[in-house]
């Protein structure tokens, strides 16, 4: 067991040897090389671990072996350009790194001093002068709080947490603070939680809070992300797992709770890994366990698998879960501060919600509300995918826009193509369209505008994107995952989902719209639990900006964007084709006729819509309407 003050040593011993690789000004100090290989999920499906191995082999027949250190962390966050490797002194990024790279990187540069230019990480700048991903907007305009270790440190090694101030927020509590102190600065820093509806983080540990020491309690830590294209709790988990193990007992010292409960998908097979090598080198450093730092507090966490059932990511639905019964949720109220696990108060905050905590002990309240806007505090953390150049994981603070994020950071929009819209929250959230493009991202303008914060996902949609396509694909999701514990989510959604199909295959009317309109306040209205009641949210956006679109699929019996492949019409222009028959022949449903150089055409009615004609077309004649 570490006391308080053995705990600051290791961090003044070890902090300064961090803070070199990351410093520039401090290279002649440095008696390493070192060498961080992101080790993400993203960048360990794309052979990561190898170049870990190679480089590991590289090392022990080196003469320099002592003065190279090799780093596994979590992620980088530029996810569209891993394996991502960075070698400090110097914070040279290296993009796409593949194995068969890597000897060439630790001859020339690991050994022999000179970088590799040709596998910079680069982007071009609005000089149109290369510049280094280092420098350029996407890390130099996030403001990284909750992301502040990942790619930063090894995430399975303690010390290096500890390094970075890490277990000295709890050591402060303890020892400087009374319980009421912790929720009272908790309060005062303006934090909501990161999952979804932004309820105020230091409001619900007071709620927990009464009779501390005269009654069981527990806090819980929701890690079931479960939302289509969202990374970000994984991340942190992945890159950072002390720090929810440091806030989950600063939560537990709050409101007198001696256990805690981390709810994680067993789809996530890293973050599980480095969680329980966290738990074990947090029990033997006794940062978990009996009389943490001398006190008389007591705390440990467990960890519980999900099997992957979006509904448990709801926090009634996660409880019962833990408890060992079907993932279903409970009516609320009671809600779990008063009556939650094991019919326990409980408190349940998600993964990211929990990183920001022990900065805020730290630092104070102060210092976490000077960043964001009047409602809204701090950062926010986001997946960014879907149509964006750099495809990854930000942390921006609240307010910035969405304009910022997409076009600054995220590199905007490839291939010339135009914005249409931003989804945001998941299955719960909405459609931004692009008049919204300047809107401040935080949980109240997004409400305004038909959408939600939620975990922090967001997928960007340019033009050849359709908005009654997005719709279904979020609304058949959610159907897929419905526990049908209530009607109507159960039946409600699956009638909305019908429609959708109806209007997407060109067999919709007029009335189909009043109809999801009505349905979809009824399930709002009516449904038992946050899932149900958030999934018309996608149809109500998409109706509300892009009704024009919808009408096109009834009225006009065409997709806009030339997705819904029953409206679909692929013709020959006449004046392009050349007659080499490539189409015909790799039509699928012998649709397309005409003799050798002469122009071809399709048979509407045998075309199948497939798309292989337009595919192989090397003069540009076919095209889709």
């Amino acid at each position: 067991m570490k006391t308080l003050q053995e705990i600051k040593d290791i961090q003044a011993a070890k902090h300064g040897q961090i803070d070199i690789r990351f410093n520039p000004d401090t290279a002649e100090e440095a008696v390493k090389t070192y060498v961080l290989v992101c080790g993400g999920t993203g960048c360990t499906s794309n052979h990561a671990a190898e170049i870990i191995e190679e480089l590991n082999k590289l090392i022990d027949g080196a003469a320099k072996r002592d003065e190279i250190q090799i780093i596994q962390t979590g992620c980088q966050g530029l996810c569209a350009k891993g394996p991502i490797l960075v070698v400090h002194p110097g914070n040279v990024f290296y993009q796409e790194v593949r194995p068969d790279m890597v000897d060439r990187i630790f001859d020339e540069h690991i050994l022999g001093g000179k970088p590799v230019e040709e596998y910079f990480m680069i982007e071009e700048g609005a000089d149109g002068k290369d510049i280094p991903y280092v420098e350029s907007a996407f890390y130099n305009d996030q403001l990284r709080m909750a992301l502040r270790n990942c790619g930063k440190i090894d995430p399975e090694d303690i010390d290096e947490y500890i390094a970075r101030d890490g277990y000295q927020a709890l050591g402060k509590a303890l020892t400087e603070m009374t319980p009421d102190d912790v929720i009272q600065v908790v309060t005062d820093s303006g934090l909501r939680g990161r999952g979804g509806g932004g309820f105020p983080t230091g409001r619900k540990w007071a709620f927990a809070s009464g009779d501390r020491g005269k009654v069981q309690k527990y806090v819980a830590c929701n890690a079931d992300e479960g939302d289509p294209g969202a990374f970000m709790d994984r991340s942190i988990l992945e890159g950072d797992p002390h720090s929810i193990l440091e806030a989950m007992a600063i939560a537990g010292y709050a409101i007198g709770a001696n256990q805690g409960y981390i709810y994680v998908r067993a789809e996530y097979p890293i973050a599980v890994d480095r969680l329980e090598i966290a738990l074990k080198q947090a029990r033997e450093y006794g940062m978990l366990g009996k009389g943490i730092f001398g006190t008389d507090f007591d705390f440990d966490v467990d960890l519980r698998l999900g099997a992957g059932a979006f509904v448990c990511g709801e926090e009634t639905a996660l409880m019962t879960s833990i408890e060992g019964n079907r993932g279903e949720p409970r009516p609320r109220p009671p809600f779990p501060a008063v009556k939650g696990l094991f019919g326990a108060p409980t408190v349940l905050n998600n993964v990211e919600t929990y990183a920001n905590i022990p900065q805020i002990i730290l630092n104070g309240a102060e210092w976490f509300n000077q960043y964001g806007t009047e409602t809204s505090k701090g950062t926010k953390v986001f997946a960014l995918g879907g149509k964006i150049n750099n495809t990854g994981l930000v942390e921006v603070p609240m307010g910035t826009t969405l304009r910022q994020v997409v076009e600054e950071i995220g590199g905007g929009v490839p291939g010339g193509k135009k914005f249409k819209a931003a989804q945001t929250g998941g299955p719960s959230g909405g459609c931004i369209p692009a008049s919204s493009y300047d809107v401040p991202i935080d949980y109240e303008s997004l409400g305004k505008i038909g959408s939600m914060m939620g975990s922090g996902g967001m997928i960007v949609l340019d033009e050849d994107n359709c908005m009654v396509d997005i719709a279904k694909f979020y609304l058949g999701f959610t159907v897929s995952e419905s526990c049908g514990k209530c009607t109507p989510c159960r039946i409600g959604t699956k009638r909305m989902l019908e429609i959708l199909e109806k209007i997407s295959a060109g067999r919709g009317e007029l009335e189909d719209l009043e109809k999801l309109d009505e349905l979809a306040h009824y399930i709002k209205a009516n449904s038992l639990c946050g899932l149900g009641q958030t999934a018309p949210n996608p149809i109500l956006s998409t109706l509300e900006h892009f009704r024009e679109e919808y009408e096109a699929h009834i009225v006009e019996k065409r997709c806009p964007a030339g997705v819904c492949k029953a409206l679909l019409n692929y013709t020959i222009d006449a004046e392009l084709c050349k007659g080499c028959t490539k189409c015909a022949r790799n039509c699928p449903a012998n649709a397309i006729k005409g003799e050798v150089k002469q122009p071809h055409v399709i048979d509407a009615a045998a075309c199948i819509k497939c798309g292989a004609c337009m595919d192989n077309c090397a003069f540009g004649a076919i095209s889709r309407k």
